[in-house]
């Protein structure tokens, strides 16, 4: 065995010189220099059977495999089944007082809109985007607020000038949009909206709402309300529904009609036995 053992160390000895001198070839030309020891295979192996235990060769570490490691034992059994603590009689448990919040932000709701003084005096809730349904009711975000102080005029409603209806309605809403313009309202009503229509007091800016509808003559003052007054002028003023209807002489006349009006076709697409005409405006394919 010894025998065969030195005789593969010498076949290696051609191999290593092999590469080698290979590596000298590749290395050639630049300006890096590798210097190569001799080695001598029978001083190598004399070291190392004086290493080596008695009887076995020096070969014997490399060539035999490595002995298997032993699995890590863990301190205590873990079983994978179990996921829940184990039952404690109800003695044993005891119940404490859950900390307090790291901060106030653990205890906020949900946001309310935002608070603001009313120009007489009074808290008030702002209202982003406020649309008019009708002259004197508005819709913002959950609320829907009648204002207070007048008769709200709905949109079907028609006035009277001269004996010849108009739709008043209509025109007092339109003229209350342009006065909103979506501009914010702060208004005196609850932290919560709902379904129903709240009796309410708004401004725009340092206008008050109600006041305008009534001196404008958009809507009817209420009977005791504070608006009795600016309601009895715009009424003597004949403004807003208490006026003519809108004069419309301005706008053109629809052209009037002078015969019926064409059949639609039943399909664009032409008859099986009918020519196809080309358009004026283009000529007509080669043929």
């Amino acid at each position: 065995m010894r025998i065969l053992h030195l005789a593969l160390a010498l076949a290696a000895v051609p191999a290593m010189a092999a590469l080698v001198v290979a590596g000298g070839r590749s290395l050639k030309g630049g300006e890096s220099v590798v210097a190569v020891d001799r080695i001598d295979l029978a001083d190598t192996l004399a070291v190392q059977d004086s290493d080596a235990p008695s009887g076995e060769p020096a070969t014997s570490a490399i060539l035999a495999p490595a002995a298997p490691q032993p699995p890590v034992v863990h301190s205590r059994a873990i079983d994978p089944d179990v996921v829940a603590p184990p039952d404690l009689p109800a003695e044993v448990l005891e119940r404490v007082e859950p900390r307090a919040p790291l901060s106030d932000l653990a205890l906020a709701g949900p946001p309310k809109p935002p608070k603001s003084k009313m120009p007489d005096g009074g808290d008030g809730t702002k209202l982003f985007q406020p649309i008019a349904t009708a002259a004197g009711l508005i819709k913002a975000k959950d609320y829907s607020i009648a204002v207070s102080g007048i008769e709200i005029v709905k949109e079907s409603e028609t006035c009277s000038d001269e004996g010849k209806p108009w739709d008043c309605g209509v025109r007092a809403r339109t003229a209350f949009r342009a006065f909103l313009r979506g501009r914010t309202l702060v208004c005196a009503v609850p932290p919560q909206g709902g379904q129903a229509a709240i009796a309410a007091k708004c401004w725009v800016g340092n206008k008050d709402v109600g006041e305008w509808l009534a001196e404008n003559g958009w809507a009817r003052a209420a009977q005791g309300g504070p608006y009795v007054e600016a309601g009895e002028k715009a009424r003597a003023a004949k403004k807003g529904i208490f006026g003519a209807a809108p004069n419309l002489g301005g706008l053109p006349a629809l052209p009037a009609a002078t015969g019926p009006a064409p059949a639609a076709p039943s399909s664009i697409l032409p008859a099986e036995d009918s020519a196809v005409t080309p358009p004026a405006d283009r000529p007509a394919p080669a043929q």
